[in-house]
């Protein structure tokens, strides 16, 4: 895999892991670390969607591989 690969795949992850937590605990951490809907959260919100939609490519990847 190519390191964006690895960065956003990384990225999604902690996002998904910060889903997870809003799902059982009601605990939003990307808020709780830098405010809740402040710029820089805005922000991270923002890099793990894009990232997502990045993934989305690997499909095509892995079918040609």
């Amino acid at each position: 895999m190519k390191w964006s690969d690895n960065t956003t795949l990384t990225i999604v992850i902690i996002g998904a892991i910060n889903w997870l937590l809003v799902g059982i605990f009601r605990f939003d951490l990307v808020a709780f670390l830098f405010g809740n809907l402040s710029w820089l959260s805005r922000i991270i919100y923002t890099l793990v969607g894009l990232c997502g939609l990045y993934l989305i490519s690997m499909y095509g990847r892995i079918r040609s591989s």
